[in-house]
Protein backbone atom coordinates (compact mmCIF):
# COMPACT_ATOMS: atom_id res chain seq x y z
CA UNK A 1 0.00 0.00 0.00
CA UNK A 2 1.10 3.74 -0.48
CA UNK A 3 2.06 5.74 2.14
CA UNK A 4 -0.15 9.35 3.14
CA UNK A 5 2.62 11.18 0.76
CA UNK A 6 2.57 8.63 -2.11
CA UNK A 7 -1.52 9.44 -1.95
CA UNK A 8 -1.22 13.12 -1.99
CA UNK A 9 1.21 12.88 -4.57
CA UNK A 10 -1.37 10.93 -6.62
CA UNK A 11 -3.76 13.19 -6.17
CA UNK A 12 -1.67 16.12 -7.38
CA UNK A 13 -0.90 14.42 -10.32
CA UNK A 14 -4.06 13.54 -11.74
CA UNK A 15 -5.62 16.98 -10.57
CA UNK A 16 -2.70 18.84 -12.63
CA UNK A 17 -3.18 15.88 -15.68
CA UNK A 18 -6.65 16.60 -15.92
CA UNK A 19 -6.09 20.63 -15.84
CA UNK A 20 -4.25 19.98 -18.74
CA UNK A 21 -6.17 17.61 -20.28
CA UNK A 22 -9.67 19.93 -20.12
CA UNK A 23 -7.73 23.51 -21.33
CA UNK A 24 -5.99 21.57 -24.66
CA UNK A 25 -9.76 20.65 -25.02
CA UNK A 26 -11.18 23.96 -24.66
CA UNK A 27 -8.34 24.88 -27.22
CA UNK A 28 -9.27 22.37 -29.78
CA UNK A 29 -13.11 23.74 -29.48
CA UNK A 30 -11.97 27.21 -30.46
CA UNK A 31 -9.01 26.33 -32.66
CA UNK A 32 -10.17 27.16 -36.34
CA UNK A 33 -6.61 25.64 -37.83
CA UNK A 34 -7.44 22.04 -38.63
CA UNK A 35 -3.33 21.59 -37.69
CA UNK A 36 -3.24 23.37 -34.65
CA UNK A 37 -6.70 21.81 -33.56
CA UNK A 38 -5.40 17.84 -33.62
CA UNK A 39 -2.23 19.17 -31.79
CA UNK A 40 -4.41 20.73 -29.41
CA UNK A 41 -6.49 17.22 -29.41
CA UNK A 42 -3.39 14.80 -29.06
CA UNK A 43 -2.35 17.00 -26.13
CA UNK A 44 -5.48 16.43 -24.32
CA UNK A 45 -5.13 12.59 -24.93
CA UNK A 46 -1.95 12.54 -23.81
CA UNK A 47 -2.96 14.30 -21.09
CA UNK A 48 -5.94 11.85 -20.26
CA UNK A 49 -3.81 8.83 -20.05
CA UNK A 50 -1.52 10.28 -17.54
CA UNK A 51 -4.26 11.27 -15.71
CA UNK A 52 -5.45 7.40 -15.96
CA UNK A 53 -2.58 6.29 -14.36
CA UNK A 54 -2.50 8.18 -11.41
CA UNK A 55 -6.30 7.72 -11.14
CA UNK A 56 -5.42 3.91 -11.47
CA UNK A 57 -2.37 3.68 -9.06
CA UNK A 58 -5.54 5.81 -6.60
CA UNK A 59 -8.02 2.92 -6.72
CA UNK A 60 -5.87 0.31 -6.47
CA UNK A 61 -4.94 1.63 -3.15
CA UNK A 62 -8.60 2.06 -1.70
CA UNK A 63 -8.98 5.74 -2.79
CA UNK A 64 -11.38 6.85 -4.80
CA UNK A 65 -10.51 10.01 -7.54
CA UNK A 66 -12.12 12.79 -7.93
CA UNK A 67 -15.37 13.29 -10.12
CA UNK A 68 -15.31 15.12 -13.84
CA UNK A 69 -16.08 18.30 -12.10
CA UNK A 70 -13.16 20.76 -12.66
CA UNK A 71 -11.56 23.24 -10.15
CA UNK A 72 -12.14 26.63 -9.67
CA UNK A 73 -8.95 27.96 -11.79
CA UNK A 74 -9.82 25.38 -14.30
CA UNK A 75 -13.17 26.61 -15.14
CA UNK A 76 -11.94 30.28 -15.06
CA UNK A 77 -9.10 29.43 -17.29
CA UNK A 78 -11.63 27.85 -20.01
CA UNK A 79 -14.37 30.63 -19.61
CA UNK A 80 -10.71 32.79 -20.70
CA UNK A 81 -10.58 30.61 -23.85
CA UNK A 82 -14.05 31.07 -25.38
CA UNK A 83 -14.25 34.83 -24.60
CA UNK A 84 -10.84 35.90 -25.71
CA UNK A 85 -9.29 33.19 -27.95
CA UNK A 86 -6.57 30.87 -27.45
CA UNK A 87 -3.75 33.78 -28.04
CA UNK A 88 -4.96 35.45 -25.44
CA UNK A 89 -3.69 32.10 -23.25
CA UNK A 90 -1.11 30.73 -24.82
CA UNK A 91 1.41 32.76 -23.15
CA UNK A 92 0.05 31.26 -19.30
CA UNK A 93 0.14 27.86 -20.38
CA UNK A 94 3.38 27.67 -22.33
CA UNK A 95 5.13 28.91 -18.87
CA UNK A 96 2.98 26.72 -16.44
CA UNK A 97 4.05 23.97 -18.92
CA UNK A 98 7.63 25.17 -18.94
CA UNK A 99 7.65 25.51 -15.34
CA UNK A 100 6.28 21.91 -14.78
CA UNK A 101 8.30 20.02 -17.49
CA UNK A 102 10.18 18.12 -14.49
CA UNK A 103 7.49 17.67 -12.17
CA UNK A 104 8.25 14.11 -12.89
CA UNK A 105 12.30 14.30 -12.10
CA UNK A 106 12.34 11.89 -8.74
CA UNK A 107 9.22 9.63 -9.27
CA UNK A 108 10.14 6.45 -10.34
CA UNK A 109 6.19 5.50 -10.66
CA UNK A 110 6.26 8.23 -13.27
CA UNK A 111 7.35 6.17 -16.19
CA UNK A 112 7.79 7.96 -19.65
CA UNK A 113 5.62 10.82 -18.57
CA UNK A 114 8.36 13.37 -17.55
CA UNK A 115 9.69 12.98 -21.14
CA UNK A 116 6.25 13.37 -22.07
CA UNK A 117 6.15 16.51 -19.92
CA UNK A 118 8.81 17.58 -22.29
CA UNK A 119 7.44 17.17 -25.30
CA UNK A 120 4.47 18.92 -24.04
CA UNK A 121 6.50 22.13 -23.31
CA UNK A 122 7.89 22.18 -26.37
CA UNK A 123 4.95 21.85 -28.50
CA UNK A 124 3.42 24.73 -26.41
CA UNK A 125 6.73 26.77 -27.11
CA UNK A 126 6.14 26.61 -30.84
CA UNK A 127 2.16 27.18 -30.36
CA UNK A 128 2.83 30.41 -28.24
CA UNK A 129 5.24 31.61 -30.94
CA UNK A 130 3.12 31.03 -33.66
CA UNK A 131 3.98 28.20 -34.95
CA UNK A 132 6.12 27.59 -37.33
CA UNK A 133 8.11 26.00 -40.26
CA UNK A 134 8.16 22.45 -40.25
CA UNK A 135 11.34 22.16 -42.75
CA UNK A 136 13.44 24.87 -40.80
CA UNK A 137 16.78 23.25 -39.93
CA UNK A 138 18.12 21.93 -36.59
CA UNK A 139 19.40 25.15 -35.48
CA UNK A 140 16.64 27.42 -36.48
CA UNK A 141 14.36 25.16 -34.62
CA UNK A 142 16.84 25.33 -31.08
CA UNK A 143 17.00 29.39 -31.89
CA UNK A 144 12.40 29.20 -32.52
CA UNK A 145 12.51 27.20 -29.20
CA UNK A 146 15.24 29.23 -27.29
CA UNK A 147 12.97 32.99 -27.42
CA UNK A 148 9.58 31.46 -26.82
CA UNK A 149 9.33 32.21 -23.16
CA UNK A 150 10.75 35.76 -23.42
CA UNK A 151 7.44 36.21 -25.38
CA UNK A 152 5.42 34.46 -23.20
CA UNK A 153 6.79 36.32 -19.87
CA UNK A 154 7.06 39.90 -21.32
CA UNK A 155 4.30 39.69 -23.25
CA UNK A 156 1.47 38.20 -21.00
CA UNK A 157 -1.54 40.33 -21.24
CA UNK A 158 -3.51 37.97 -18.61
CA UNK A 159 -0.64 38.85 -15.79
CA UNK A 160 -0.39 42.27 -16.99
CA UNK A 161 -4.04 42.27 -16.43
CA UNK A 162 -4.05 41.41 -13.21
CA UNK A 163 -1.41 42.95 -11.80
CA UNK A 164 -2.72 46.53 -13.21
CA UNK A 165 -6.38 45.91 -11.53
CA UNK A 166 -4.20 44.69 -8.05
CA UNK A 167 -2.29 48.03 -7.99
CA UNK A 168 -5.35 50.09 -8.43
CA UNK A 169 -7.31 47.59 -5.72
CA UNK A 170 -4.69 47.82 -3.04
CA UNK A 171 -3.46 50.86 -2.97
CA UNK A 172 -6.96 52.81 -3.05
CA UNK A 173 -8.53 50.10 -0.42
CA UNK A 174 -5.13 51.18 1.75
CA UNK A 175 -5.74 55.40 0.83
CA UNK A 176 -9.56 54.99 1.78
CA UNK A 177 -9.20 53.30 4.89
CA UNK A 178 -6.38 55.53 5.99
CA UNK A 179 -8.48 58.93 5.63
CA UNK A 180 -11.32 56.92 6.93
CA UNK A 181 -9.26 56.23 10.12
CA UNK A 182 -8.57 59.88 10.59
CA UNK A 183 -12.02 60.27 11.04
CA UNK A 184 -12.76 62.46 8.35
CA UNK A 185 -16.62 63.11 6.75
CA UNK A 186 -18.07 60.98 3.85
CA UNK A 187 -17.63 63.78 1.11
CA UNK A 188 -13.90 63.85 1.96
CA UNK A 189 -13.24 60.33 1.97
CA UNK A 190 -15.46 60.00 -1.69
CA UNK A 191 -13.16 62.83 -3.07
CA UNK A 192 -9.75 61.40 -1.55
CA UNK A 193 -10.81 57.37 -3.54
CA UNK A 194 -11.86 59.57 -6.86
CA UNK A 195 -8.70 61.78 -6.81
CA UNK A 196 -7.00 58.48 -5.83
CA UNK A 197 -7.77 56.48 -8.80
CA UNK A 198 -7.24 59.71 -10.94
CA UNK A 199 -3.49 60.09 -9.92
CA UNK A 200 -2.83 56.48 -9.79
CA UNK A 201 -4.17 55.15 -13.19
CA UNK A 202 -2.75 58.39 -14.28
CA UNK A 203 0.51 57.87 -12.90
CA UNK A 204 0.68 54.25 -14.06
CA UNK A 205 -0.17 55.33 -17.33
CA UNK A 206 2.26 57.82 -17.96
CA UNK A 207 4.78 55.12 -16.05
CA UNK A 208 3.87 52.61 -18.34
CA UNK A 209 4.25 54.80 -21.62
CA UNK A 210 7.81 56.27 -20.74
CA UNK A 211 8.81 52.33 -19.86
CA UNK A 212 7.86 51.02 -23.10
CA UNK A 213 8.94 54.58 -25.28
CA UNK A 214 12.64 54.12 -23.76
CA UNK A 215 12.64 50.36 -24.27
CA UNK A 216 11.49 50.55 -28.34
CA UNK A 217 14.37 53.41 -28.26
CA UNK A 218 16.74 51.52 -26.66
CA UNK A 219 15.99 48.39 -29.12
CA UNK A 220 16.29 50.11 -32.10
CA UNK A 221 19.32 51.91 -31.61
CA UNK A 222 20.90 48.35 -30.31
CA UNK A 223 19.40 47.17 -33.57
CA UNK A 224 20.89 50.18 -35.52
CA UNK A 225 24.09 49.10 -34.59
CA UNK A 226 24.12 45.14 -34.88
CA UNK A 227 22.68 46.11 -39.10
CA UNK A 228 25.28 48.44 -39.21
CA UNK A 229 27.81 45.89 -38.23
CA UNK A 230 26.25 43.30 -39.93
CA UNK A 231 26.88 45.17 -43.18
CA UNK A 232 30.73 46.38 -42.29
CA UNK A 233 31.50 43.21 -40.56
CA UNK A 234 29.82 40.40 -42.22
CA UNK A 235 32.69 37.54 -40.88
CA UNK A 236 32.60 38.80 -37.77
CA UNK A 237 28.15 38.54 -37.59
CA UNK A 238 28.32 34.92 -39.27
CA UNK A 239 30.91 33.82 -36.62
CA UNK A 240 28.95 34.81 -33.94
CA UNK A 241 25.44 32.88 -35.35
CA UNK A 242 28.19 29.88 -35.57
CA UNK A 243 28.42 30.17 -32.09
CA UNK A 244 25.16 30.87 -31.43
CA UNK A 245 24.27 27.47 -32.95
CA UNK A 246 27.26 26.09 -31.53
CA UNK A 247 25.57 27.17 -28.03
CA UNK A 248 22.77 25.45 -28.73
CA UNK A 249 23.88 21.94 -29.31
CA UNK A 250 24.86 21.83 -32.87
CA UNK A 251 28.45 21.00 -33.89
CA UNK A 252 30.80 22.74 -35.51
CA UNK A 253 30.11 22.06 -38.83
CA UNK A 254 26.72 21.89 -38.88
CA UNK A 255 26.48 25.29 -37.36
CA UNK A 256 28.86 26.39 -39.66
CA UNK A 257 26.64 25.62 -42.22
CA UNK A 258 23.41 27.22 -41.01
CA UNK A 259 25.40 30.28 -40.00
CA UNK A 260 26.63 30.33 -43.52
CA UNK A 261 22.96 29.81 -45.07
CA UNK A 262 21.65 32.05 -42.82
CA UNK A 263 23.84 34.99 -44.33
CA UNK A 264 22.60 34.76 -47.59
CA UNK A 265 19.13 36.87 -46.03
CA UNK A 266 20.68 39.75 -44.47
CA UNK A 267 17.31 40.19 -43.32
CA UNK A 268 16.79 36.78 -41.91
CA UNK A 269 20.46 37.31 -40.58
CA UNK A 270 19.53 40.27 -38.71
CA UNK A 271 16.16 38.96 -37.19
CA UNK A 272 18.57 36.25 -35.80
CA UNK A 273 21.23 38.25 -34.03
CA UNK A 274 18.77 40.32 -32.34
CA UNK A 275 16.43 37.77 -30.96
CA UNK A 276 19.37 35.53 -30.11
CA UNK A 277 22.59 38.23 -29.29
CA UNK A 278 20.02 41.20 -28.07
CA UNK A 279 17.06 39.06 -27.00
CA UNK A 280 14.69 41.34 -28.60
CA UNK A 281 11.79 41.04 -30.95
CA UNK A 282 12.07 43.26 -33.93
CA UNK A 283 8.30 42.86 -34.62
CA UNK A 284 7.39 44.14 -30.96
CA UNK A 285 10.14 45.77 -29.89
CA UNK A 286 8.05 45.98 -26.31
CA UNK A 287 4.82 46.99 -28.00
CA UNK A 288 3.26 50.31 -28.27
CA UNK A 289 3.36 53.12 -25.92
CA UNK A 290 -0.07 54.52 -26.11
CA UNK A 291 -1.98 51.38 -26.13
CA UNK A 292 0.00 50.27 -22.90
CA UNK A 293 -0.71 53.41 -20.99
CA UNK A 294 -3.89 53.14 -22.02
CA UNK A 295 -4.46 49.39 -20.68
CA UNK A 296 -2.63 50.44 -17.85
CA UNK A 297 -4.87 53.30 -17.38
CA UNK A 298 -7.81 51.56 -17.63
CA UNK A 299 -6.66 48.26 -15.35
CA UNK A 300 -5.68 50.90 -12.58
CA UNK A 301 -8.96 52.23 -12.82
CA UNK A 302 -11.12 48.79 -12.76
CA UNK A 303 -9.17 47.63 -9.46
CA UNK A 304 -9.30 51.16 -7.69
CA UNK A 305 -13.28 51.36 -8.11
CA UNK A 306 -14.14 49.16 -5.80
CA UNK A 307 -13.10 50.72 -2.62
CA UNK A 308 -14.28 54.05 -3.85
CA UNK A 309 -18.41 52.67 -4.89
CA UNK A 310 -20.01 52.31 -1.45
CA UNK A 311 -19.16 56.16 -0.59
CA UNK A 312 -21.46 57.07 -3.54
CA UNK A 313 -24.71 55.36 -1.96
CA UNK A 314 -23.93 55.54 2.14
CA UNK A 315 -21.85 57.35 4.38
CA UNK A 316 -20.34 56.37 7.60
CA UNK A 317 -19.46 53.54 9.43
CA UNK A 318 -21.72 51.48 6.96
CA UNK A 319 -20.20 52.22 3.75
CA UNK A 320 -16.51 51.24 5.50
CA UNK A 321 -18.18 47.54 6.06
CA UNK A 322 -19.27 47.48 2.35
CA UNK A 323 -16.18 48.56 1.24
CA UNK A 324 -13.64 46.03 3.21
CA UNK A 325 -16.64 43.38 1.75
CA UNK A 326 -16.13 44.99 -1.97
CA UNK A 327 -12.69 44.94 -1.44
CA UNK A 328 -12.43 41.53 0.32
CA UNK A 329 -14.50 40.18 -3.06
CA UNK A 330 -12.02 42.25 -5.42
CA UNK A 331 -9.21 40.64 -3.55
CA UNK A 332 -9.90 37.08 -3.89
CA UNK A 333 -10.88 37.81 -7.45
CA UNK A 334 -7.75 38.55 -7.96
CA UNK A 335 -5.91 36.01 -5.75
CA UNK A 336 -8.04 33.16 -8.16
CA UNK A 337 -6.45 34.73 -10.85
CA UNK A 338 -3.00 34.86 -10.00
CA UNK A 339 -3.23 30.81 -9.38
CA UNK A 340 -3.28 30.62 -13.27
CA UNK A 341 0.47 31.38 -12.84
CA UNK A 342 1.75 31.00 -9.41
CA UNK A 343 1.10 27.42 -9.26
CA UNK A 344 -0.96 27.33 -6.16
CA UNK A 345 -4.58 26.41 -5.70
CA UNK A 346 -7.33 28.84 -6.22
CA UNK A 347 -8.82 28.67 -2.57
CA UNK A 348 -5.00 29.31 -1.01
CA UNK A 349 -4.41 31.93 -3.84
CA UNK A 350 -7.50 34.34 -2.80
CA UNK A 351 -7.09 33.78 0.85
CA UNK A 352 -3.35 35.18 1.06
CA UNK A 353 -4.44 38.19 -1.06
CA UNK A 354 -7.11 38.74 1.31
CA UNK A 355 -5.28 38.47 3.93
CA UNK A 356 -2.38 40.86 2.60
CA UNK A 357 -4.71 43.17 1.51
CA UNK A 358 -6.73 43.47 5.08
CA UNK A 359 -3.24 44.00 6.76
CA UNK A 360 -2.24 46.90 4.35
CA UNK A 361 -5.40 48.60 4.50
CA UNK A 362 -5.68 47.37 8.71
CA UNK A 363 -2.31 49.69 8.89
CA UNK A 364 -3.19 52.57 6.81
CA UNK A 365 -6.04 53.03 8.88
CA UNK A 366 -4.24 52.75 11.97
CA UNK A 367 -2.15 55.32 10.77
CA UNK A 368 -4.77 57.40 10.01
CA UNK A 369 -6.34 57.13 13.19
CA UNK A 370 -3.43 58.33 14.93
CA UNK A 371 -2.49 60.75 13.11
CA UNK A 372 -6.11 61.83 13.13
CA UNK A 373 -6.35 61.74 16.84
CA UNK A 374 -2.67 63.86 17.01
CA UNK A 375 -3.80 66.69 14.32
CA UNK A 376 -7.44 66.97 16.05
Amino acid sequence: MATRHEVKRYKANLSDELHSAALYEALARVEKDDTRKQVYNDLAQSEREHAQVWANKLRANGVRPKGSGHAVKTRLMKGLVHVFGADFVLPTLAAAEYADRNKYHGQPDAGRMSADEHHHAAVVQKLARGGGDPNLSQGARIAAAETWHQGASSGNDLRAAVLGANDGLVSNFCLIMGVAGAGTGNKAILLTGLAGLIAGACSMALGEWLSVTNARELASTQIAKEAQELEEQPEAEEHELALIYRAKGLDASEAKLVASQMMRDKDKALDTLTREELGLDPAELGGNPWSAAGVSFCLFSVGAIFPVMPFLWTHGFSAIVQCIALSMLALASIGVFTSLFNGRSAGFSALRQIIIGLIAAAFTFGVGRLLGVSIS
